[in-house]
C-alpha cells in the first residue's frame, strides 16, 4: 500500500459518509427517531467504504453513469451495513464492538438492531428504484445478498462452527472455506464492481471481467481479515480479535497457518489484477486497491 492511495481512499470515505448522512436524513425524516438514530449509528460509524469505492471506480472506467453509480454506491453500503448489524447480534457472532464503537444491539437493544438492519436493507433497494438501470442493478445486488450469496454464506459459516450438525463441526477443507468466503464476502464485493459497470452501461464482457476481479478481491479481503483477527490490534481494527479461532470458524489461517494464508493472499491479489487487463480506461486505482487489501492493518 502506498500512502497516497491510503489518503485517497480515506478522502473518498469521508466525502461519501457526508453524502450518505444527508441522504439518510432525507429518507428517514418521517421515521421513528430511535430507528433513525440506530440506522445512523451503524451507517455513519466510519469504515473503509471499499464497496462503494469499487462501484465508483468501476463506473469511472467507462466515463459515464455517474448518477446511477452514486445511487448504487449508497445501496451497496446500506446493504453491507445491514449485514454487519445482524451479524453482530447475540444469535450470530455476538460482537460488542464494530468500527470502534458499540454495536447497535449494545448501544440500543436487540429489537432495535434487528429493525435498523431491516431498514438499511430496504433503503438499499429504495436507492436503486429510481436509477436508469434499476433492473440490472437491483437483480445483481439481490443475487449477491440472498440465499446463494451473502445470506447463504452466513448460514454456511455458522454451520461450519457446528451449530446445526448433529455430528458436530463440519471439517475445514479448502472447498468448504472457499464456498463460505465466496458467498459471505466475495459475492457483494463482486457485485459492487459489476454494478459500477452496469451503471455506466458497459458491455457484458467488461461486466464479467470486473465481477471476476471482485471475486478475487473478496477472497483476498477475507483472508486479510482472518489474518487481522489472528495477529491484529483490536484498538486499530475497531473490534475484538481472536474470536474466529475461539468460535471454531473455518478460515484459511486455521487450515494453512499464517504463512500459508499470506502466500494465498499474495497469489489471490495477483489473480485479481490479471482480470483488469481487458478493461478500458485506467485501471491503476483498482490495482492499487488490490495491493491495499493485501497490506492493510485495520
Amino acid at each position: 500500500m502506498t500512502e497516497p492511495f491510503a489518503i485517497r481512499l480515506q478522502s473518498f470515505a469521508d466525502a461519501f459518509s457526508q453524502d450518505l448522512r444527508a441522504r439518510l436524513a432525507e429518507l428517514l425524516s418521517g421515521a421513528p427517531e430511535r430507528l433513525a438514530d440506530a440506522v445512523n449509528h451503524a451507517a455513519l460509524a466510519g469504515g473503509k467504504r471499499i464497496r462503494p469505492f469499487l462501484v465508483r471506480e468501476s463506473a469511472r472506467l467507462f466515463e459515464s453513469g455517474e448518477d446511477d453509480a452514486r445511487a448504487a454506491a449508497f445501496a451497496v453500503e446500506c446493504l453491507h451495513t445491514y449485514s454487519l448489524v445482524h451479524d453482530d447480534l447475540p444469535a450470530m457472532d455476538d460482537d460488542d464492538m464494530r468500527r470502534g464503537r458499540p454495536t447497535v444491539h449494545v448501544a440500543y437493544d436487540e429489537a432495535t438492531a434487528i429493525l435498523a438492519g431491516d431498514c438499511l436493507l430496504t433503503l438499499a433497494f429504495e436507492f436503486l428504484a429510481a436509477t436508469h438501470h434499476a433492473g440490472g442493478l437491483t437483480g445483481t445486488l439481490a443475487r449477491a445478498a440472498g440465499g446463494t450469496g451473502m445470506v447463504g454464506g452466513q448460514l454456511f459459516d455458522l454451520a461450519a462452527e457446528g451449530r446445526f450438525e448433529a455430528g458436530g463441526k463440519v471439517p475445514d477443507t479448502e472447498t468448504t472455506i472457499r464456498r463460505i468466503q465466496a458467498m459471505k464476502t466475495g459475492a457483494l464485493i463482486a457485485a459492487s464492481c459489476e454494478m459500477g459497470a452496469i451503471a455506466a452501461g458497459a458491455q457484458e464482457s467488461h461486466r464479467q471481467s470486473l465481477a471476476a476481479y471482485g471475486r478475487e478481491i473478496g477472497l483476498a479481503f477475507q483472508i486479510a481479515d482472518d489474518l487481522l483477527d489472528t495477529h491484529g490490534d483490536a484498538a486499530r481494527i475497531g473490534k475484538a480479535v481472536g474470536k474466529d479461532a475461539a468460535a471454531g470458524k473455518a478460515t484459511f489461517v486455521g487450515l494453512l497457518g499464517t504463512d500459508g494464508a499470506r502466500d494465498l493472499l499474495a497469489s489471490t491479489v495477483e489473480a485479481a489484477k490479471a482480470n483488469l487487463g481487458a478493461l478500458p480506461g485506467d485501471t491503476q486505482t483498482l490495482q492499487a486497491l488490490a495491493d491495499y487489501i493485501a497490506t492493510r492493518d485495520h
